[in-house]
Parts: C-alpha cells; structure tokens; sequence
C-alpha cells in the first residue's frame, strides 16, 4: 500500500465515522468494538467529558474509504479502566507533574481482550498500523498528555507497540474453555471426584430454594422497558453498596438493546415470579462476556450459578469457544475458569518517569508470571498437577 494515499484525523465522536465503515474493520468478532456499542456509550451519557471520557477517536482513510481507526479516549482519571495506575498518578504529583489529561485506547468500561489498532481486512496492516499510531502520539504530544495507553490487547499487537517502545504490563484472568461438551455434565466430568460434589452441591441449593431462570436476549428487553429497568435496578444494586453509581445509564442499555439485540444476553433468576438476581452478557462471535451482577437480597451460592455455571451452560449449548467473566477473582478457579494472561501496553512521555515505570513493570511481569503458574495448580480438573500453596494475590500485584 502506498502509505501517501493515507489520510488520518481525529473523530470527537464515533457518530462522526461511518457505522457501516467501522464495522468492516477487523473486530474479530468483538461485540464491544462495534459501532452501535461505542455509539450507545457515548449517545447516553455514559462516556462523555463530563464522566472523564472525551472520544478522540483516530481514524484512517485512503479514498474516502475507512481503513483503520483507534477507539482512542482523553481520560482525565482512571476509573473505569481495569488496569490500574493510580500510583503513577500519585508519583506525577509528588514531584509537581500533572498525569492527567492522559490518553486510552481501549472499550470503556471493558475488561476484555480484543484488537485497539483496528485495520481493514486485505489492508497492509503494518501500514496502518503505523499511521494510526503516529497519529494518537503526534495527538499526545500536541496535546501535552502524559502517556498514551493501549488496554487489553491482542497479542500480535502486543509485539508491534513493543517494537515501538511501549512497556508491556501483564495482569490475570480467569477464563473457561470449551473442550467440546455436549452438556454441562460432561464439563464437571473433568473435574476430580471433590470439586465435582461441590459443585453440583451449589448448583442444587440453588434450584432447592425454588429460584430458576429466565434467559432474556436484546429483543425480550428492547419489546419490554419495564423488565429492561427492572434488570438495570437489580445491577445498579451492586454499584450502590460499593458507594458507587453504575458505569453505564439505563439509557445505554436501552441503545444496546435496541441496536444489537443478539449481542445483549441476560439471565433473570425468578424466586416465583419476583426477579431477586440477574447477570449481564455480552456474545461475540465465538465467545460470551459476563459483565454485571445485581441481586436483591443474599442467596446462597446465586452468585457462581448466575454469573458462573448458566453462563457456562449458555456457552455450551450455543457452541461458544470462550467464557470471559470479567477480573480477577479466584474463587472463579474452583469453578472450571483457567489463569490466563492479559496484557495493556504504555507509552509514558517522560524520559525519567517511562525508564521507572518499565522498571517497576518488569518486576511485576515477574510476579505476576509466578501468580499464574501458581494458580494453574489450584484448577479443579482431574489431570491437574498437586496444588500448591497460593501465597500471592492478583490484587495484590495491581497499583503497588
């Protein structure tokens, strides 16, 4: 590709980009990368200037045609983002530095994987590659920000923006895999004797109490605004005892529902027919992404049956490769989720600062690395290796 024929800008608003241009580029089947997601975030309030995220998203054309773009944000804190460095915050501050505005490319409020320098597909990635990238750091430095930071990224990308002088910052997960089941029986087959009876001993205290469940797809929601709010009290419900509002409005939900209704997946849990829990997905193309629970009241072991084993369920009936529940939590690893690596990728504009943070992130890639292989010993499958004594945390390891 002749990279002349390249012309990059900056969109202050993903309606200022074609919808039917973004979503050609390569999500690779991301549900939160597209259009009407980021559209949804941005028309309802949710991320905005005023919440401390102002769109500046980076796109590339050659033609008139859209080849690639960069879901880029202007943060003027780090909430929202699950890769947290508030102690870089906090170490600007202390030697009179400002860390903030800063700049994100990442799905706001969205702990999961997925590609930040989108290309076209038959387009010289490399290419636009660079040129989007040229641009979001002539954007950074124009604009005096701090650093610029790509979040969970793939790992391909991972390599070019290392090859660019990004440090790499590696965290954990906890993600299922499908081996093929044919029913969730055959999944807790592969756990050892003990794990197997505990359970099935949660999942039937569960339906014991008389709750069962109702699967609610976009369109039951969109066709129904009572049962959408309804589902949107009982999560905000878990926001409030954090002292925290939701991070998306009702009004985002509403979008979404409305827009991609086979992407919006919700599990009702019905004690009769009161609503008492529920739990937010979003599918992608192969797999499903827990994102919010609510419940009304304690029930024993709802939570792992709602957020962990209907989604788990869901994901083997539909056929889905991929479980992602959202961060951390080990108590995911007794129930079938794996330790997985995640990676974030951060240039810091300041000589002295960027040699310290790349510092202190290889250290804790060190410690992180050994946290992973630790928790791979503590997996409830039958082939597992003897478990160790867990000693480390991944809070622990994040913002030290």
């Amino acid at each position: 590709m002749d990279r002349v024929t390249l012309v990059t800008r900056v969109a202050a608003a993903i309606e200022e980009v074609s919808p039917d241009g973004w979503n050609a580029l390569d999500l690779r089947g991301r549900p939160f990368l597209r259009h009407e997601f980021l559209r949804a975030a941005e028309r309802s309030g949710s991320v905005v200037p005023e919440t401390g995220w102002t769109p500046a998203h980076v796109v590339a054309e050659r033609d008139g045609t859209l080849v690639g773009a960069v879901p880029l944000y202007v943060k003027s804190h780090s909430w929202g983002e699950f890769v947290f460095d508030f102690a870089w915050a906090r170490a600007y501050e202390q030697h009179g530095l400002a860390y903030y505005p800063k700049l994100v490319a990442a799905c706001p409020f969205t702990p999961a994987t997925g590609p930040r320098l989108l290309v076209r597909p038959g387009e010289d990635t490399a290419a636009v590659r660079v040129a989007l990238l040229d641009t979001a750091e002539r954007l950074m430095r124009d604009m005096n920000a701090s650093s610029l930071h790509a979040l969970f990224v793939e790992d391909d990308e991972r390599e070019f923006l290392c090859a660019r002088g990004f440090a790499a910052r590696l965290d954990c997960q906890f993600h299922w895999q499908n081996l093929g089941f044919a029913a969730f029986d055959d999944f807790l087959g592969t756990f050892t004797a003990e794990k197997r009876k505990k359970a099935r001993r949660e999942r039937r205290r569960v339906a014991e109490s008389g709750i069962r469940f109702r699967e609610l797809h976009g369109g039951d929601l969109d066709a129904d605004p009572v049962l959408l709010e309804t589902v949107y009290a009982l999560h905000a419900r878990t926001f409030a005892e954090r002292g925290n509002p939701p991070y998306f409005t009702l009004e985002f939900f509403r979008d979404l529902a409305a827009a991609l209704p086979d992407v919006l997946m919700v599990k009702l849990a019905l004690l009769g027919q009161e609503p008492v829990a529920c739990a937010v997905f979003l599918r992608g193309r192969d797999t499903l992404y827990g994102r919010y629970w609510g419940a009304a009241g304690d029930f024993h072991s709802l939570h792992f049956e709602t957020c962990y084993y209907q989604g788990i369920d869901y994901c083997i009936r539909e056929g889905l490769a991929r479980f992602e529940p959202g961060t951390q939590g080990e108590h995911k690893i007794a129930r079938g989720f794996a330790p997985t690596a995640v990676w974030s990728m951060h240039r810091i504009a300041h000589p002295a600062f960027a040699a310290a943070v790349g510092d202190y992130l290889a250290r804790e890639r060190t410690h992180v690395s050994g946290y992973i292989e630790a928790a791979k010993r503590h997996v409830p499958f039958r082939r597992a290796e003897p478990a160790a004594t867990l000693d480390v945390h991944v809070g622990n390891h994040l913002d030290q």
